[in-house]
């Protein structure tokens, strides 16, 4: 059985994703965490929704996330700050994501935004004493404008800035996380697990051009690793382009579990291991 540790359920239609959970449980994925950031904080609840309203003994048991986006940041006032505290206290919600820094995007929040938006995530997590979820998207491969306006730093900014910020606001409170959609180098792979993360890799491995991604999830030891699809996002070869699925993750697994030298099977009972140790309520 394998667990897809990163999905966007709620952006699949209340007609589709009948079929899409029935195909993930069918290809073996017999777990799922939806993460909650919607369209935006009004749309945080949703994935709860799903995780509570999905019971069926033939299709995966899911599990919720509750979260502002980075580039949602400049919504993260104290109304939508309250609301997001509340639905964490939901059992059923078992991380605090996707939040972190994103300098992708010339029209996204000002640093400065994004990092307060962070901060106040990390104080309601560190309260609640449950795991965050990580989204980190650097400059490097921005356009010309977003180099200008996130790049001074130079294109790790992002990994810097956010480490920098779980150092001082995260890592006192001895919580884990994870790395979602895991891209960085090898060094910041290492920050990352000695921080006490795992790292999670999506389709984007599979891809012929990350060599850097391959070289960070070759290094990473076999208890921090975990895979998700991010669907409906970063199909993996052969499906690149296309509409992700949970159903999918079986192709990352692969192309992990070979990259590491072991069998996909061993792959899955690893990942799925090391997913109930960061989410223990989630049983074996």
């Amino acid at each position: 059985m394998l667990v897809d540790s990163h999905a966007h359920l709620d952006m699949y239609s209340a007609e589709d994703l009948p079929q899409v959970l029935a195909r993930a449980y069918a290809a073996g994925v017999h777990t799922i965490l939806a993460i909650g950031i919607g369209d935006g904080p009004h749309q945080m609840h949703r994935a709860l929704e799903i995780a509570e309203s999905i019971t069926s003994p033939d299709l995966p048991t899911i599990y919720a996330s509750v979260g502002i986006h980075p580039q949602e940041a400049a919504s993260a006032n104290l109304d939508n700050l309250i609301r997001l505290k509340s639905l964490a206290a939901n059992p059923r919600c078992i991380a605090i994501g996707e939040i972190g820094l994103d300098y992708y995007h010339v029209e996204n929040p000002d640093t400065s935004v994004q990092h307060a938006a962070f901060i106040a995530q990390l104080r309601i997590a560190a309260t609640a004493r449950k795991p965050i979820l990580i989204h980190c998207r650097t400059s490097e491969l921005a356009t010309p404008e977003a180099k200008q306006k996130f790049g001074p730093g130079g294109p790790d900014a992002a990994w810097e800035d956010l480490l920098a910020l779980l150092a001082e606001h995260w890592q006192p409170h001895s919580l884990p996380g994870i790395m979602h959609c895991f891209s960085g180098t090898v060094d910041q792979a290492r920050r990352s697990i000695d921080a006490g993360f795992y790292l999670s890799f999506a389709g984007n491995l599979t891809y012929p051009a990350a060599k850097t991604i391959r070289e960070a999830a070759a290094f990473a030891p076999a208890g921090r690793i975990l895979v998700e699809t991010d669907a409906p996002f970063l199909a993996p070869i052969p499906h690149r382009g296309q509409r992700n699925e949970p159903a999918l993750v079986t192709l990352t697994a692969a192309a992990l579990a070979e990259l590491r030298g072991i069998s996909s099977e061993a792959l899955a009972t690893l990942t799925t291991a090391n997913f109930h140790t960061l989410f223990p309520t989630t049983g074996n």
